[in-house]
């Protein structure tokens, strides 16, 4: 599996900004699976989390997320889902995003999710507020797959030149609940999950 060319002209154009510019470190590549597809579940600061949590894979892997169906307006829609995306519904169930997202990892892409839906704002009132959501957790049960703990920081300080840092951490251990009911499973996973991406996120 290969990104698109897009995804591969944005990396490639991109690579010397974000680690010279912005002076991305990452550590704890090591704890990534380097077969088969995964979720990869991060905290949520900014629009452009995805970019440094995918390049320190890039070009072994590409990250495949969601995106908000309001970015799918002709002809943005084309350079969003060259960029890996597929679209979600905020604020309902979107069970074809869900299934998309299974589909995916079990066809061996790296899933990117943000649990807390939607990026933090503070001081402002959000239609949509950060909080934990089951998505993450219930996709890589249903998968089959692991569910990875990651966390950026910088993202939201871009026009600053912050430094972008991210940590990747082992798999959450979500084996004692497979086979179980999913509704419940996918919470308790999404705690153990939350606890992970708090410690790393608290680490940078």
């Amino acid at each position: 599996m290969r990104p698109s060319a897009i995804y591969s002209l944005i990396a490639t154009v991109t690579w010397p900004l974000l680690y010279g510019a912005y002076r991305l470190r990452a550590r704890g590549v090591e704890n990534l699976p380097a077969e088969g597809g995964y979720v990869l579940a991060c905290n949520h600061v900014s629009n452009f989390d995805p970019w440094p949590l995918g390049m320190p894979i890039f070009p072994r892997r590409f990250l495949r997320f969601m995106a908000k169906s309001e970015l799918y307006w002709w002809p943005l829609k084309y350079v969003v889902d060259a960029a890996g995306a597929f679209p979600v519904r905020r604020g309902q169930r979107d069970e074809q995003a869900i299934q998309t997202a299974i589909d995916l990892v079990r066809a061996g892409h790296v899933v990117a999710m943000f649990p807390e839906g939607t990026r933090r704002r503070k001081g402002l009132v959000k239609k949509f507020e950060a909080r934990p959501r089951s998505g993450a957790a219930r996709i890589a049960l249903e998968a089959g797959s692991p569910l990875v703990p990651a966390a950026v920081k910088g993202t939201d300080g871009l026009l600053r030149f912050a430094q972008l840092r991210v940590a990747y951490g082992p798999p959450v251990d979500i084996e004692d609940l497979r086979g179980q009911e999913v509704a419940a499973a996918a919470q308790e996973a999404t705690q153990r999950l939350m606890a992970k991406i708090a410690e790393l996120e608290a680490s940078l």
